[in-house]
This record gives C-alpha cells, structure tokens and sequence, in this order.
C-alpha cells in the first residue's frame, strides 16, 4: 500500500509541478522580519483518505494521496492556516502532518456534536519556524442574556459550531486569530444571526485591554 511519504507517481508529477508553479506566483515567498502569511481553508469533509494515488469512481472516499499531497503543497506556503471541517475520523489531517514534516505543528477542537455540527473539528495548522503558541485557546461562547434578546436576526442559540480563537506569536508580536464555520443555510439569511453574533461578540473583547 503507498505512503503519504512515498514520492508522487512519474504520471503525476506534471501537476504537481503546475501546481508549485502557480503558486510561486500567486503567493509571496516567506520572508523572516518582513512578512507573515495567514489562511483560512474550508477543506470539505476532511477526514477519511483512500491510500492509493489515483481513486477511481467506485473508491470510498474519492481523496486520495495525490490530492492530499497537492493539499499540502498549498498549506506550506503559509505560516498559519485556520483550517474548518476536520471531521472526526483525522487521517487525511495525520498524514498531511506527516507530509509538512516535524517544523510544523497544530491545535484542534474536538468534535462538534450533534446533526448541525456535522462531526467537525476546526484546527491552525502553524510554521513552528516562523509562529508559535503564546497560551489562549479558546471555544467562545456567547453570554445566555444575548439568546433571549429580541429583534431580527438576533441569536437565539449558541453557535452551532463554536468559533475557536488562538493566541500566536511571531518573534516579539502576539495576536489571536478567530475561526468560525457559519451555520450552514438554504437561504444567506439563515446565517446572518451567526454572522452578526461573532461581530458583537469581537467587537466587545477587543474593547477589554485584559482580554
């Protein structure tokens, strides 16, 4: 069975090599005391990987290696990476740890439960060289009065899937970054009680020097 360590298939080096290329292009290059490059990724379903290069119609599930290592590829171009639906199952997530190699480093949530949460984790996949852990993380969870409010689109419950704020330095600056994957809708403004509970939320810690 191949590796995830294993080098791509001759027949598949062609798009990597595209790959690399556009991004050379696309994204600046990393550069120590003069830039800090931060993302954020909705990998669908990120959970289970079929461990062959190539999967066919009939392989369950259709990620396979060649696609995660092209998930990586793209990963590595950043110094942090706020990265939404890590499912329960976290091999693809393992094996692209292993791919990026022992200067990266990371921190998830566990699983949100429940329907609406759809087993998800939301992770920071983080340069070691380059941004480190300065000790907040932190599930937020907003204040029970605000559910009681009244008015349109005012929360009535807690987030589905709770935001996941962290705190990180890079050389002598610290800062916190703040994830949420919205509550997923048929209509956009079955998410605008969500959005705008996140931008009260925010709002009133940034105005808290302690916080």
């Amino acid at each position: 069975m191949p590796n995830i360590l294993d080098p791509l298939p001759e027949e598949l080096l062609p798009r990597f090599h595209a790959l690399s290329d556009n991004l050379d292009i696309r994204i600046p290059a990393k550069k120590i005391g003069r830039n800090l490059l931060i993302a954020t990724w909705n990998i669908r379903a990120f959970g289970d990987l079929s461990r062959i290069w190539t999967s066919g119609q009939d392989d369950s599930p259709r990620r396979d290696l060649s696609s995660l290592k092209y998930i990586t590829e793209i990963i590595s171009r950043f110094d942090v990476i706020a990265v939404q639906e890590v499912k329960a199952n976290i091999r693809a997530f393992r094996d692209m740890m292993k791919l990026l190699g022992s200067n990266w480093s990371f921190i998830l949530t566990d699983v949100t439960a429940g329907s609406a949460g759809n087993g998800e984790r939301m992770a920071y996949v983080f340069d070691t060289r380059r941004v480190n852990l300065s000790g907040l993380a932190s599930e937020i969870v907003v204040p029970k009065e605000w559910l009681s409010e009244v008015g349109e689109n005012t929360l009535k419950d807690q987030f589905v899937r709770s935001p996941y704020a962290v705190s990180f330095r890079s050389e002598s600056k610290t800062f916190i970054l703040v994830t949420l994957h919205i509550i997923y809708g048929k209509k956009s403004k079955d998410r605008i009680a969500e959005l705008k509970g996140i931008a009260r939320w925010l709002s009133d810690w940034a105005t808290d020097i302690n916080a």
